[in-house]
């Protein structure tokens, strides 16, 4: 997970040869189904035109990825304790945060629940959203 930022910066790269979203390249596997789902994706995100975020701040992005880095490459929090029901997803070709570390968390949360869609990197849950949002309400839904 430390080398997130060194993967944003070449996926950065790679769009704008291209001149295709980032997104597109951090999210998404880069096979046909993959590929397909990431222009779905890019579509879907374009659809709602009124109440949108903002575009996050060149600063605050290069500060994420610190961030993450530093995170990455802390020794690993002790979270035996951790009694918050929890739900993790993502997505088994994840290139930004390794699918690994995703099955390390659920092994390490008592209770929590862990949910890998296949064929997918980081954007699992934008690439099988029609499952993925029952799944979540669901969950929601219980507490």
């Amino acid at each position: 997970m430390d080398k997130v930022a060194r993967t944003t910066f070449y996926d950065i790269a790679r769009a704008t040869l291209t001149r295709s979203d980032p997104k597109e390249f951090l999210f998404f596997e880069r096979d046909a189904a993959g590929k397909a789902a990431a222009k779905a994706f890019v579509r879907r995100l374009q659809e709602r035109t009124v109440g949108r975020d903002a575009n996050i701040k060149p600063l605050a992005f290069l500060t994420q990825l610190q961030a993450i880095k530093r995170y990455g490459r802390s020794a690993p929090s002790n979270l035996a304790a951790f009694t918050q029901p929890t739900l993790i997803a993502n997505g088994d070709h994840d290139r930004m945060v390794p699918s690994v570390l995703s099955q390390d968390l659920h092994r390490r949360i008592p209770g929590s629940e862990l949910v890998v869609y296949p064929g997918s990197g980081h954007g699992g849950i934008f690439q099988f959203h029609e499952q993925f949002a029952p799944v979540a309400v669901e969950f929601l839904g219980r507490g």
